[in-house]
């Protein structure tokens, strides 16, 4: 198998690495940040699931709990592909690095990456004004 093409795209957030963290890898706070799971998640095991629009549901399978900011998932599309998402947040002095990992797909043309990384970057500029309004629980 050969390596697919990736960009890193990353936020700095002024709040601490682990309240961020908290906050993100709960997938019930996914849809205030991520609008790609705007319509939500519903438990299905250890699994989630996610209205994937146009394609049908995805099946969504998050990284456990832990304690090295690790929010990777996985996503199951209905035609049975995988996609393997590395997300992660860490410290960045007092705050936080969140970085997504995106991995150009094979049937995607160059339009449709950069769509994606800017949609990504939408998402984690959105979980940085949420987190660093200090009202938002820890």
């Amino acid at each position: 198998m050969t390596t697919l093409p990736a960009r890193i795209v990353h936020r700095s957030i002024d709040r601490d690495w682990r309240d961020v963290y908290a906050f993100a890898a709960k997938p019930e706070n996914m849809p205030l940040w991520a609008s790609g799971l705007a319509s939500g998640l519903t438990r299905d095991g250890d699994d989630w699931i996610a209205d994937g629009g146009p394609i049908g549901n995805v099946r969504v399978r998050f990284a456990p709990a832990n304690d090295f900011g690790v929010i990777d998932h996985t996503v199951i599309l209905p035609d049975g592909r995988v996609v393997e998402n590395a997300l992660r947040v860490m410290p960045n002095g007092d705050g936080a690095e969140v970085m997504f990992t995106l991995l150009r797909q094979p049937d995607m043309d160059d339009a449709a990456f950069e769509s994606d990384a800017a949609h990504v970057a939408r998402d984690l500029e959105t979980l940085a004004r949420l987190m660093e309004d200090r009202e938002l629980p820890r």
